[in-house]
């Protein structure tokens, strides 16, 4: 596991809120705010490593839907948060700096079909499958020197059919700049695909949150 790079878990995020058209994260008690605005979250706070201001954040927000999310461990995040926080599934941060893939388009199985969107820096994938639904999708997007892939999501009828990693790939081949770093976060489901993709865990992500 290599050392928690701060730029580039700072770079991830601000290409995240591109790619879900969210507010630009801002520099907040030594970490960063995106003032998410959704439904189900109204902001989250991000940290690369436990500092006071994640421990002030933790005593003093009372209210739910406030993600505080830390580049550490659950035992980490857990010690500085009071009992009312509670502890999301850990998740992974994955980097891969070159290219995963043999280069070449992964073969669907009979009947399904890709396409790809492109909006400037971002991308969107999708697989439908012979019946018309949508068996898979994903976006990606780039900025400040890294390739993000985000919400890469596989209708549970159609896994285990190489559909995940044909999106991957067809993304990829949406990077402008053959240097820029490639991120994404996983589940711990996830990690094992990716693992065999060729990435590499840079970080756990854990979450917590204020239940409703």
């Amino acid at each position: 596991m290599d050392r928690i790079d701060a730029g580039l878990i700072a770079a991830w995020l601000a290409a995240r809120s591109m790619a879900r058209d969210l507010p630009a994260p801002v520099p907040d008690r030594g970490g960063w705010r995106v003032d998410t605005g959704l439904p189900s979250e109204a902001r989250r706070h991000v940290f690369t490593a436990a500092c006071p201001g994640l421990v002030e954040l933790g005593a003093t927000v009372a209210e739910p839907r406030v993600l505080l999310k830390l580049a550490a461990t659950y035992a980490e995040l857990a010690a500085l948060l009071p009992p009312r926080w509670r502890l999301e599934p850990l998740a992974f941060v994955m980097t891969c700096a070159g290219g995963f893939g043999d280069g070449s388009e992964a073969e669907l199985p009979g009947g399904y079909q890709l396409s790809v969107e492109r909006d400037g820096d971002r991308a969107f994938a999708r697989i439908v499958a012979p019946a018309g639904v949508l068996a898979a999708s994903g976006h990606a997007a780039e900025r400040d020197g890294v390739f993000i892939y985000d919400r890469i999501v596989t209708d549970a009828a159609h896994r285990r059919r190489g559909l995940g990693r044909a999106l991957m790939l067809a993304l990829q081949r949406t990077r402008r700049s053959p240097a820029a770093r490639q991120v994404l976060t996983a589940t711990a489901d996830g990690r094992a695909l990716y693992t065999s993709l060729g990435w590499q865990v840079h970080c756990p992500w854990s979450t917590a949150a204020i239940p409703e």
